[in-house]
């Protein structure tokens, strides 16, 4: 995923308190330095502090991040505003846990690793489910529709046509992650669009992210893939073909390339919010499933990870949330390549 700030295009006006002339996406008056937008930033704070008062986490975040664009970047109010999205981004949430004298629980921790796998898919379904319409909206830019159309005929020739359209659904999916995380810090961003042999982008309508803000919008794609990918193993275990299987190795294979920790990659986004340890702990991670698995990729991943780890521009503090989320994201899909496995493309 790229992002890519908007550029305003707005027509000049006058400053309501000294009547300087103010260009189009100008945030303050260079005359009398009075926030243009200083209204509705005071409806913004507003709508913030309510939600602060009933605990909407969500709500104020998104309030916030609104009003993060309205501010010149340099100004006490935009570094003010940063840090406390950037304390709302990293709280963690409680996971729902089941309980250990659950008769189901013991069943799925019965089946070893695969089980806990099948357990965590679980909760990947119903957020897929949940925002049903959201991963349909895509589908009705027509930037995004004929892209895919392009990808999905170069797919075919290459590869069949079946198999084709798999691989592009996966895609498709794995994109709209980061666009159902970044709506839910309030954040504007395009449709996906294709590239054939390159994957798909969107773009960012907001120059920059807070770290634990940027590495969380960057994991959900992988996590999203991840849901696609298990679905397709999940549709060949059914009885609906091998092809199935492929789809789903292709498509966990994909996803873990893309936890890569450089360039615009996921997991470069993701390590935004990692210290060292956690970085070196995630190298680690990679090389044990190098080790069982015996793929080259997971050989590149533990060393781009090690290499990243010695940074001395890594955060001193950690996001414990997305550290977890990481190491989740690589034990799910090692164990999906592992459950299905098939010839990638």
């Amino acid at each position: 995923m790229s992002g890519v700030p908007a550029l305003s295009d707005a027509a000049a006006t006058l400053c309501s308190k000294c009547g300087t002339e103010i260009a189009g996406g100008i945030l303050a008056c260079p005359g009398c330095l009075t926030l243009i937008h200083s209204e509705q930033l005071k409806r913004l704070g507003q709508q913030a502090a309510d939600a602060s008062r009933v605990a909407d986490r969500d709500a104020e975040l998104t309030a916030w991040n609104r009003a993060l664009t309205l501010l010149p970047v340099g100004s006490r109010q935009h570094e003010t505003v940063s840090r406390r999205i950037a304390a709302l981004s990293s709280r963690i949430e409680p996971t729902p846990t089941p309980q250990p004298q659950s008769r189901v629980w013991k069943w799925i921790i019965g089946l070893g690793p695969a089980g806990v796998f099948l357990w965590k898919m679980k909760f990947l379904a119903v957020a897929l489910l949940t925002n049903g319409k959201v991963l349909l909206l895509g589908l009705t830019k027509a930037s995004t529709l004929f892209s895919m159309l392009l990808a999905f005929g170069v797919y075919w020739t290459a590869w069949g046509m079946w198999f084709a359209l798999g691989l592009v659904l996966s895609i498709y999916v794995h994109e709209m992650g980061h666009v159902v995380a970044l709506r839910r810090y309030g954040i504007a961003a395009t449709a996906p669009m294709f590239v054939p042999g390159l994957g798909a982008f969107i773009r960012l309508r907001q120059a920059s992210l807070p770290p634990s803000q940027n590495a969380r919008v960057g994991l959900a794609g992988p996590a999203w893939g991840l849901g696609a990918a298990s679905a397709a193993w999940a549709m060949s275990k059914l009885g609906a073909g091998p092809m199935w299987a492929a789809i789903a190795h292709t498509g966990a294979w994909i996803n873990i390339f893309n936890l890569l920790p450089v360039w615009q990659l996921d997991g470069n986004r993701g390590f935004s919010a990692l210290g060292r340890l956690p970085r070196w702990s995630i190298g680690a991670a990679f090389g044990i499933a190098w080790f069982t698995t015996g793929d080259g990729l997971l050989a590149l991943l533990a060393i781009a990870a090690s290499v990243r780890a010695l940074d001395p521009a890594a955060p001193d503090e950690s996001d414990v949330g997305v550290w977890a989320e990481f190491l989740l994201l690589i034990a799910g899909l090692v164990i999906l390549m592992r459950l299905s496995p098939g010839t990638r493309p």
